[in-house]
């Protein structure tokens, strides 16, 4: 199962690149156009920022999943394992078609889930003011760490597969590769912004990354159910 879960999340963040772009493509566009010149080699230069910062997010990703599946495993210590690891696998699947569909422009009910992240967000927004301007790779990496916490619903579709897997390691490794599949995109919202976004706005694209994600959540769901016989 943690085979399943892993590669799946990997393709949910590669395939959510229309969502990731929506939500932090701005972000990271604004962040690289203003990092400092350090040498004579600027793409390096803004390679190391950039990695340094998807690095930070990536970290408050993989610790998040950690939390919620530790979490889940204490919980499932109080009830019956087996109907409460159903029940979230249930909610995981459910989670992913809704997420799908939004990516796909086909329903936008996730935005809800994302207002309520708002109102962490509201604590932890002037945290980076710490860290801005970002003159040095180690403010990226922390500036990745608070920004890694910006709502998004995606992200939190994606956790529900931690909080399923009830365990601390696999929750931390399903977030993790979560975030690795969302680096190309955020890398190249940093690097070719305006190419990206032309390319991951077009209606087929959205729609068949939509489609795949359902696709995912209905293969969870029917995991989920088959556990039943």
């Amino acid at each position: 199962m943690i085979e399943y879960n892993v590669g799946g999340a990997f393709l949910v963040g590669l395939m959510g690149a229309a969502h990731c772009f929506g939500m932090c493509g701005g972000l990271i566009g604004a962040f690289s156009a203003n990092i400092p010149n350090r040498g004579t080699n600027q793409l390096a230069n803004q390679l190391t920022f950039l990695l340094s910062y998807n690095l930070g997010r990536i970290t408050s990703y993989t610790l998040a999943g950690t939390f919620v599946g530790a979490s889940a495993s204490a919980l499932g210590q109080l009830f019956d394992a087996d109907i409460y690891l159903l029940i979230l696998r249930i909610f995981a699947g459910i989670m992913m078609i809704c997420t799908g569909l939004y990516i796909a422009q086909i329903w936008s009910g996730i935005v809800h889930i994302e207002k309520l992240g708002k109102i962490l967000w509201r604590y932890l927004q002037p945290l980076t003011r710490k860290v801005l301007p970002i003159k040095h790779p180690r403010q990226a990496l922390l500036a990745g760490m608070v920004w890694g916490w910006l709502p998004c619903g995606l992200v939190y579709s994606t956790l529900t597969w931690s909080v399923a897997s009830g365990s601390a390691l696999q929750g931390g490794l399903i977030m993790f590769a979560f975030g690795l599949g969302t680096l190309p995109a955020l890398l190249a919202a940093g690097v070719a912004a305006k190419t990206l976004a032309n390319w991951v706005q077009k209606k087929a694209v959205r729609l068949l990354s939509g489609l795949l994600l359902v696709l995912f959540g209905l293969q969870t769901l029917y995991i989920a159910f088959s556990q039943l016989n």
